[in-house]
């Protein structure tokens, strides 16, 4: 037998539990995503985790801090099917590898970047943070990428100093809302079966073209034709941005 309790109030402590409830519900959203409880504030430095709901238009992201072999296997895919997608990659690697840098440009796909060194901002005093996301502007500056404005902090973690101190230097910071965990390489039929399941419309995908994901490319060869297939339209992270009503929210 299901048993239904019911709490039994007065008036007046009826209305200050359900004014109480709003307040709380105006000012924290939680969620919980890939194991990390998150918290979003509103009126407060932004982190963009999703475009809008509305339109089924997703962004397909890529991380790329290490390595130089299975990035060619993810743009010839993208090539193949006419896909384009943002790049986010460290100032260290762009610095090692500008021969690959230019590949994925000429093939008109989006630039983000990662910091310098790839290396949890949370794990570092804000200074040096600071450092780190001016050295890479340099670096960038200096081979020729002048307008690199996107940001996702290495491992995705941030809190609201560190968001303010990237809009300070004009950087809109992104997160995601989908991942496979491509990079652990559970196989090509998981990391398919993931995204397909999760995505929705006005996503970020997070994948990786570092050579640590060595099925990453093989994946992409049934994920894409399939959210083709499902009415979804791939789209620039700016474009996803520009779109209206796309939401954007601090994720502590």
């Amino acid at each position: 037998m299901q048993h239904f309790y019911v709490w039994r109030f007065n008036k007046w402590k009826r209305w200050l539990v359900i004014g109480l409830f709003a307040l709380f519900t105006a000012t924290f959203l939680w969620f919980e995503r890939d194991g990390t409880f998150s918290v979003f504030l509103n009126d407060e430095p932004s982190v963009l985790t999703k475009g809008n709901a509305e339109e089924p238009n997703i962004a397909l992201t890529f991380n790329i801090s290490w390595g130089e072999e299975k990035v060619h296997d993810i743009l010839a895919q993208l090539k193949k099917e006419n896909v384009k997608a943002t790049f986010f990659v460290s100032g260290e690697w762009a610095e090692r590898h500008p021969d690959i840098l230019e590949k994925i440009t000429d093939d008109q796909h989006e630039l983000g970047m990662l910091g310098y060194r790839y290396k949890s901002y949370l794990e570092q005093e804000i200074d040096q943070v600071r450092k780190d996301l001016t050295y890479a502007k340099e670096i960038f500056n200096k081979l020729g990428y002048k307008e690199v404005e996107l940001l996702r902090p290495p491992n995705g973690h941030f809190n609201k100093e560190i968001i303010k101190l990237a809009e300070s230097l004009n950087y809109k910071v992104i997160h995601w809302n989908v991942n496979p965990n491509d990079w652990k390489n559970p196989g090509t039929e998981q990391i398919t079966d993931s995204v397909i399941k999760q995505t929705s419309n006005g996503d970020v995908l997070l994948m990786h073209a570092s050579d640590s994901a060595k099925q990453t490319a093989g994946a992409l060869e049934k994920i894409i034709p399939i959210l083709k297939n499902k009415g979804f339209s791939f789209v620039s992270l700016s474009e996803l941005i520009n779109q209206a009503h796309a939401e954007s929210k601090l994720v502590e």
